[in-house]
């Protein structure tokens, strides 16, 4: 029998005694913890715990994040991070089962658990397993009160140097496959994706609802579901064709200190804007973000042997001087390339809120959107009757 003095001494050396474990279990009663998001003035605490604690250190909040925190009688236990799903994965791409042209317009309707921390002194048994689970069950909900539309899917990278993903098998998400080993990486304030594959990482999966695959992989998305302008997801050809259409525009730019044609800096910046991007930052963020292939197809300048994209300065003062009425004629005549690839259509209507004529009345736009490309094809611009 041991004395009191050895089970303390060996409870808080951290020994791993099957014993000791079986007591720290029944110290902690599962069904009491909670769940809540982090509060503003728990967000720094949050971060300081993910870079001391956590291998991969602590991730900004930087678009549609959430962040959670499990604690026990107020004492916090672990710490979890949901962010914007990852633009492409073989893997979980092959899962669902969708076409290039539907998935960049539904993978706001995917979360990736970037981060998972168990504090130290707490790895109790199932503890993992049951935040999880508390996380599934109301992620859905908070995301669609905070974000404006709901989430079907959850995935997460797991690297087999450090783990095996265990956790995330017993609480039953499932595992679909390996990443090719490309990461994301940062020179300075650029960031991009790495020119060879690293160390794969397994990709799991845990679906929100029963119907989760099917609702991603339809060729029509169930409009509750549905979230700002169509996008799309841009192919080699497209990207490749696109500057091409803009060669012939009149460059507004001085001559001294040019860095970037005129034709690339338009034409990514109409990618940005086909994938759903908004504003001089948006576009800026989606260019740093596009990988060596992608900068080669646009025809990005070379330096040092890298290639470089426009920065946000160069496209908001290059779009504020180029000639509009260039500019329409370009894209429509690029439209009217791909546009043969729509097997339907689909006509919406919008009011300007801001567009009011000498008469007090608002203007309305109607759009025909074709389905498979999420192209807008034709606009009119009108007035309603009195």
């Amino acid at each position: 029998m041991r004395c009191n003095w050895c089970w303390t001494k060996a409870a808080f050396s951290g020994i791993n005694h099957p014993d000791i474990l079986c007591l720290r279990q029944a110290a902690l009663n599962l069904q009491e913890i909670i769940i809540q998001p982090v509060q503003p003035g728990e967000q720094k605490h949050f971060q300081s715990l993910m870079v001391t604690h956590h291998y991969l250190g602590a991730l900004p909040k930087i678009g549609h994040t959430l962040w959670y925190v499990a604690s026990y009688r107020n004492e916090w236990l672990a710490l979890l991070s949901f962010s914007a799903a990852a633009w492409k994965c073989a893997a979980r791409d092959q899962w669902i089962g969708w076409s290039y042209r539907y998935q960049y317009d539904r993978l706001h309707l995917i979360a990736n658990n970037s981060r998972f921390l168990i504090l130290p002194g707490h790895h109790y048994p199932n503890l993992a397993s049951r935040v999880l689970a508390l996380c599934e069950r109301r992620i859905a909900q908070d995301w669609q009160e905070r974000f404006g539309y709901p989430l079907l899917l959850l995935e997460t990278f797991v690297d087999p140097q450090y783990f095996h993903g265990t956790i995330y098998r017993a609480a039953n998400w499932l595992y679909v496959g390996d990443t090719r080993g490309f990461r994301r990486t940062r020179q300075g304030s650029r960031q991009g994706y790495s020119s060879t594959p690293q160390h794969p990482k397994r990709v799991f999966l845990r679906p929100l609802t029963a119907h989760a695959q099917t609702q991603l992989s339809q060729p029509t998305l169930n409009p509750f579901y549905c979230h700002g302008a169509p996008k799309i997801m841009l192919t080699a050809e497209q990207m490749r064709s696109l500057p091409q259409f803009f060669a012939d525009i009149p460059d507004p730019r001085r001559k001294q200190g040019q860095r970037h044609s005129l034709a690339t800096i338009l034409a990514i910046a109409t990618g940005a804007i086909l994938c759903g991007m908004e504003g001089y930052k948006a576009i800026s963020g989606w260019a740093q973000d596009l990988g060596p292939k992608a900068r080669e197809r646009f025809a990005c300048r070379r330096r040092n042997g890298v290639r470089q994209v426009p920065s946000c300065t160069t496209f908001r003062e290059t779009l504020i001087r180029v000639d509009p009425d260039c500019l329409d004629r370009a894209l429509q005549g690029w439209n009217a390339q791909f546009a043969e690839e729509d097997e339907g259509l689909a006509i919406d209507g919008k009011t300007m809120c801001n567009a009011i004529d000498e008469e007090g009345r608002q203007v309305h736009i109607m759009d025909v959107v074709g389905h498979e490309s999420g192209l807008c094809h034709t606009q009119k611009k009108s007035l309603p009757c009195r």
